[in-house]
């Protein structure tokens, strides 16, 4: 074989694949960006016509893809360092930094001009400023220099159920902002849980993640306090426009678990963690997942049932 084909043969290996460029959109986040802006939608005392909404969800979608590309992007240095992220596409080599910039920002405006276009300027306007908040105010600025970057910053996940219900409204209402408030007090236990297993990452990377700056133990009891927060909004939230009885239910359940969880974890001590490799931290991130998944599934089952008359209180 000749050097120009070796060559060759070596580019071709080097070149990134359509699986590489996806990777930069954060296909698990986005997901559940697309399922809380469905939600959002749905949820709107208002009827949608199926390709308006179809076209809001997928430029949502991409809106939230962008972001996670913007983020790849400027995390580069640090992804390098923890063993969480070292495989992603930029800091593995696959992409180049340049190449992921490029496709955040493409994304961005397509995104935020095609759902403007596609629903309502307000929607638009929001996305933009949802993109906005995730890249610069979290990313280049909170997530290196406080150890509330999780809190403030988690309001970038928060949006997508307020762009959802201003896309199929065009206005804004106090249901929209419930459902941002349960993903936005959500997110600090589920993130400080991963925080508590994964420590070494954040001290590495030089991230000032809570468990860093102020230790486990100290992560441990803002994980008990916000989870009694965020107790009594979700069960509040029954009693609201988008709340019912189903809501109740699964949520009376919900909360019952990660009040449990949350004081278990609460009063453990470095030794029983890591006696057995942090096991009930480990299993209270996995619950915040189906937690936030199932509140915001009876959110929409209570909505799915007010079409028929059945959902709410009335």
């Amino acid at each position: 074989m000749s050097d120009a084909s070796i060559n060759a043969s070596t580019i071709r290996e080097d070149e990134a694949s359509f699986g590489d460029y996806f990777a930069l959109l954060k296909p698990r986040v986005m997901s559940l960006v697309v399922f809380t802006a469905l939600v959002g939608l749905l949820a709107a005392p208002v009827g949608v016509h199926p390709l308006i909404g179809f076209a809001a969800i997928l430029f949502i979608a991409i809106g939230g893809g962008a972001s996670g590309a913007l983020n790849m992007w400027y995390d580069a240095d640090i992804d390098r360092v923890m063993k969480r992220t070292k495989s992603r596409p930029v800091p593995a080599g696959k992409v180049q930094a340049g190449e992921a910039l490029a496709l955040g920002l493409a994304l961005s405006g397509f995104s935020v001009v095609m759902l403007a276009l596609a629903t309502n300027i307000a929607a638009g306007a929001m996305l933009a400023f949802t993109i906005f908040f995730y890249v610069v105010i979290y990313t280049m600025w909170l997530k290196r220099s406080t150890p509330q970057n999780i809190v403030i910053g988690g309001a970038a996940g928060a949006f997508p159920p307020v762009i959802g219900w201003i896309a199929a409204t065009g206005t804004m209402s106090v249901e929209p902002w419930l459902m941002f408030a349960l993903t936005f007090m959500w997110t600090p236990p589920h993130f400080w849980a991963l925080a508590l297993f994964m420590r070494s990452d954040y001290d590495d990377a030089g991230v000032p993640m809570l468990t860093v700056t102020h230790g486990r133990r100290a992560t441990r009891i803002h994980i008990l306090v916000y989870t009694v927060l965020l107790a009594v909004l979700a069960l509040g939230t029954a009693f609201s426009g988008i709340g019912g009885p189903v809501y109740l239910s699964v949520s009376l359940v919900l909360n019952a678990l990660f009040l449990h969880g949350a004081w278990k974890i609460s009063w453990r001590d470095e030794a029983d963690s890591e006696s057995d490799n942090f096991q009930v931290e480990r299993a209270f991130f996995k619950l915040s997942l189906l937690y936030l998944f199932l509140h915001f599934g009876a959110i929409l089952a209570e909505a799915v049932l007010k079409v028929y008359g059945l959902g709410g209180w009335a």
